[in-house]
């Protein structure tokens, strides 16, 4: 049987990716000490992997696709074909940042005053360049973790990951620098993409994972509206488009049916029954194409 490798990031993404697979349609179910989860998909075989070591597993055509930052593909210059974007990340749908942070007292204020320190980080090869383009001699050492904890006392400056930032504050650190803006993308080995068969397959996975993304923060509000209040109601009601009205069996009433952002309900809702609205229904959403 046809199938395609799908590389699964294992650590802080596994659990967004596997969710956002779920309202994709694709159920995804972690074996206990076993690093191949079983998918509900006979043409898909799944395998759990660093995102750091995706890209290397992905060009060297281990995998055929595999979901990781933008980050660690520069980081290990892999060729890969870049399939798609994904926004979103451990903790919500946001990009994240690697920074040049230092000590809440540090005197440093650039990277330019770092020349001769030491600068701890994962993304050895990502701070490397940064150095150099900004013309700056300095050591830069791996951090296996806890990277945070290091300054002042194992090195001067950290470059670390960062999503909202609580864990630098939390260990007082600053952030003088912004490296590179990342976000988790689907990547594919370059002879993959060249299979018709197996390219069909990723665009279709990529399209429903799309959906579910789009389909995270909206929620569908449907409702009943009599054809005097329509004008009113369609002037308070936000759409992707335009909303759906359809004609019920009572001709002096129409129904309304359209989809809008999740934070907006709870304010929306009672200002559509006080202009006539009735019947209204708030459902939740697993995908938008």
């Amino acid at each position: 049987m046809k199938n395609v490798k799908l590389g699964i990031p294992k650590g802080s993404l596994q659990e967004a990716t596997i969710s956002l697979f779920g309202k994709a349609g694709y159920a995804i179910r972690p074996a206990e000490r076993s690093y191949y989860p079983s998918i509900d998909d006979p043409e898909i075989e799944c395998m759990l992997v660093r995102a750091q070591e995706m890209p290397h597993y992905v060009e060297r055509g281990v995998l055929d696709f595999g979901i990781t930052g933008r980050d660690w593909v520069v980081e290990c210059g892999a060729k890969v074909v870049e399939a798609a974007e994904l926004i979103y990340a451990k903790q919500g749908m946001r990009p994240v940042k690697w920074v040049l942070a230092v000590p809440s007292g540090s005197k440093v204020k650039s990277v330019k005053d770092l020349e001769g320190a030491t600068i701890a980080t994962e993304a050895v090869n990502l701070t490397a360049d940064y150095l150099k383009k900004n013309k700056v001699k300095a050591q830069v050492e791996f951090s296996w973790g806890a990277t945070e904890a290091k300054p002042p006392a194992l090195c001067d400056a950290i470059v670390e990951l960062t999503e909202t930032g609580s864990s630098l504050r939390a260990n007082r650190l600053r952030v003088i620098d912004t490296i590179l803006e990342s976000t988790t993308r689907v990547i594919v080995n370059r002879d993959s993409w060249k299979v018709a068969w197996k390219r069909r397959k990723i665009e279709n996975i990529v399209l429903l994972l799309q959906g579910a993304l789009a389909a995270y923060s909206r929620v569908g509000v449907k409702m009943n509206v009599r054809h005097k209040d329509l004008d009113t109601v369609l002037g308070i009601l936000p759409a992707l488009k335009n909303p759906t009205i359809s004609t019920l069996s009572d001709e002096k009433w129409v129904a309304v049916e359209t989809i809008i952002e999740e934070s907006t309900v709870r304010d929306l809702i009672p200002e559509l029954r006080r202009v006539g609205a009735q019947g209204i229904v708030e459902y939740p959403l697993n995908k938008i194409i």
